[in-house]
């Protein structure tokens, strides 16, 4: 399947669905760990080191607008998934290809990764 023609519509909403879901998990990984105000607990204390481990800090929930701004990522993603799952184009692949040219769109509409460091120049 190397190398298939995919409809540019199809690509447009794959990249979309790409940068997307990475805004949603961005947006998420900022906001405070509990959707509604939520008290937090302390951590325990390790009898011999003393090092606290987990606990949790108060949680002033989220804002209108964050949960409005999550919503509307989750909504975003749903749809995309949909239009991609649903694209006339994957009645022109045999059945039994169709997981691998799914893999295909997936890997050929990822965002360009960043250039790899010069190790040797860094050091």
């Amino acid at each position: 399947m190397a190398g298939t023609d995919f409809p540019d519509d199809l690509r447009a909403a794959q990249t979309r669905l790409h940068q997307a879901a990475a805004e949603l998990a961005a947006l998420v990984r900022t906001l405070p760990w509990s959707v509604e105000p939520m008290p937090g607990w302390p951590g325990t204390e390790h009898p011999h080191t003393g090092e606290v481990t987990g606990g949790r800090e108060d949680s002033p929930g989220w804002t209108p607008e964050q949960k409005e701004s999550v919503q509307r990522l989750r909504s975003e993603c749903t749809d995309l998934s949909i239009r991609i799952a649903t694209h006339s184009f994957w009645t022109t692949v045999e059945a039994e290809r169709r997981v691998q040219a799914r893999t295909e769109l997936k890997q050929a509409t990822l965002p360009t990764a960043a250039p790899a460091l010069d190790v040797t120049e860094a050091a």
